[in-house]
């Protein structure tokens, strides 16, 4: 696919992760899978099935007690790869965007329209009984679109949904800035949607019910400050560049932070000294420590991602609210209050 909002600036060049770069990873994170029945290994930021069957399993093998998933366009589906998701259990997530009308963005690289080639892959998957959850990106969050967006996966019986407005990051710079009021009020009729037919998890409303109940339960919410513990997260690029927190700043590289990373899992291993290896961390921290102290939202936000503060605040890390924080965190905490108190007994 060549979608018109991806971010990643080097979507049409064949990267291929070498064996030895999963080796090391593996060499990392099994401990920490031997301690963690959940513990998950995504595939993702590319087409992973592009890789072929044969080179994907020998990527996964070093792993052990891991939890493998692949997010796909699902346009490679077909009865052989059924086989290797089934005989590997690996966990499938398809991205697609809605009913044909709302996938436009998503196209081929031929310049084609990609919805009927993901939903070839998607009937083989049900054809087969493997279930899949999906990711959607919505450039215009109409609340008139909402209940057929919505009924669109519930006819598709994915097993979560998680919708992505579209933010303005990388190579990505035209995103639509949308109304903070209108992305509320298609947020409230995504959630009503959900409520009249509530056959799947929506990601983001879920969301937003569970810090409702950690609040009502007297439990934490906001981070820690800077100082404290924090996970990670850490992306690994074909080449072994670990990136932490924030995958969609793989691949970029900028005049004061280098290339991002935090150096190599070849030569340095997985999580090396992060915050003295890579300066933007710390200026990350004080964004979210602004955040926490100017924001009215941060207890659910938890100050803007690392990428959004980039691109949006012109190669700074410590900006504080952003595009996506309206959009997809303060109107999406919004909406969802507003369709429970729509809704309350």
């Amino acid at each position: 696919m060549d979608c018109t909002y991806c971010y990643l600036p080097f979507r049409k060049m064949k990267h291929l992760m070498p064996a030895a770069v999963a080796e090391c990873v593996a060499a990392a994170v099994n401990p920490w899978a031997a301690d963690g029945p959940m513990f998950e290994v995504v595939w993702h930021g590319g087409e992973p099935l592009a890789t072929g069957r044969e080179h994907l399993a020998a990527l996964m093998a070093p792993f052990k007690g891991v939890q493998h998933s692949v997010q796909t366009n699902a346009a490679l589906v077909d009865d052989a790869w059924c086989d290797f998701l089934l005989e590997h259990n690996i966990h499938v997530g398809v991205s697609i965007d809605g009913p044909e009308d709302m996938n436009t963005h998503r196209i081929t690289l031929a310049g084609h329209p990609g919805f009927r080639v993901t939903m070839r892959g998607i009937r083989r998957l049900r054809h087969r009984g493997i279930p899949y959850s999906a990711i959607a990106v919505v450039s215009d969050p109409d609340p008139a679109d909402a209940a057929r967006f919505y009924e669109f996966f519930a006819e598709l019986g994915v097993t979560t949904l998680g919708v992505n407005v579209e933010e303005e990051e990388g190579v990505n710079t035209g995103a639509r800035v949308s109304d903070p009021v209108r992305a509320a009020e298609f947020w409230a009729a995504l959630a009503d949607a959900w409520r009249g037919n509530p056959v799947m998890r929506l990601r983001e409303v879920q969301r937003v019910l569970n810090f409702a109940g950690a609040v009502l339960q007297g439990h934490e919410t906001a981070p820690l400050p800077a100082s404290s513990p924090w996970d990670p997260l850490p992306t690994v690029a074909y080449d072994g560049g670990v990136v932490m927190l924030s995958p969609e700043l793989a691949g970029f590289t900028d005049s004061r932070f280098g290339d991002f990373t935090t150096g190599n899992v070849l030569e340095d291993g997985l999580v090396a000294e992060a915050e003295v290896r890579t300066p933007w961390i710390t200026e990350f921290w004080d964004g979210v420590d602004s955040c926490r102290a100017t924001c009215p939202t941060f207890a659910f936000c938890g100050g803007a991602h690392p990428a959004n503060r980039y691109f949006e605040h012109g190669g700074r890390m410590d900006g504080t609210r952003t595009s996506y924080c309206t959009t997809s965190k303060i109107a999406l905490l919004e909406g969802v209050t507003q369709h429970v108190r729509t809704h309350r007994p």
